[in-house]
């Protein structure tokens, strides 16, 4: 009978977790910026082809076959996906935020101003704004025409509620005067995209005056 033999020990645990691998960064970062390269051409496929844009176009676009797009979206749901939250955050947002942020003389100015950012997007581009309308609504996907509306109806809302409060009056209808002036304008403005039975000047001195006519009998003067 052979003599029991002690097995090896066995090492022990480690405490700390593996260094990050470098190539699977380096690869995660490629696929990111591969992706935004994507969205790019799929923002400029629906420039030239329109809402109705097909993954052929955007795979033109990007000098790439239909294969690669799969590579990096699971379907056109995705891209689409993509594709409005790019111009949510490049194109609408920065500018028609910046406008409501912008230190001016008087309410009259700053609505004439945001009024005027807003319908100057339908005109220059005019391919995505049908394009993100015509994606409205989506059952259980991004929605960017109720997005940008919101966050808009949310920044305004808080600027009344500031000039309410400063004169010691209750605040609670700001949000309410907020979204009432952000869903005139955007339904005009979606009537006037497809009318255009005036000039957009015109539009927008139009809503300005409908908009400040109201505002300036609920609102504290502004100073």
């Amino acid at each position: 009978m052979q003599p029991a033999t002690l097995s090896e020990p066995s090492a022990p645990a480690r405490q700390d977790a593996a260094p990050p691998d470098g190539r699977r960064a380096r690869w995660t970062e490629h696929r990111r910026a591969r992706r935004e390269d994507l969205v790019t051409a799929a923002v400029e496929a629906v420039r030239l082809a329109g809402p109705e844009f097909a993954v052929e176009d955007v795979a033109r676009s990007a000098g790439v076959s239909k294969t690669v797009i799969y590579r990096y979206f699971s379907d056109k749901d995705e891209l689409v996906d993509a594709v409005l939250g790019r111009i949510s955050e490049v194109i609408l947002l920065p500018r028609l935020l910046g406008e409501l942020a912008a230190d001016r003389r008087d309410d009259r100015e700053q609505l004439h101003a945001v009024i005027a950012a807003f319908v100057s997007l339908i005109e220059d581009e005019p391919a995505l704004y049908r394009f993100a309308y015509a994606h409205a609504g989506r059952s259980g996907r991004a929605d960017l025409v109720a997005a940008t509306e919101r966050e808009i109806a949310e920044a305004l809302g808080v600027l009344m509620a500031d000039r309410l409060t400063a004169a010691g009056r209750p605040a609670d209808a700001a949000m309410t005067w907020a979204y009432g002036v952000v869903g005139m304008v955007q339904l005009a403005a979606h009537w006037w995209s497809a009318s255009r039975t005036l000039p957009a000047t015109r539009l927008v001195d139009q809503l300005t005056e409908l908009a400040h006519g109201g505002l300036a009998t609920l609102l504290p003067p502004s100073r």
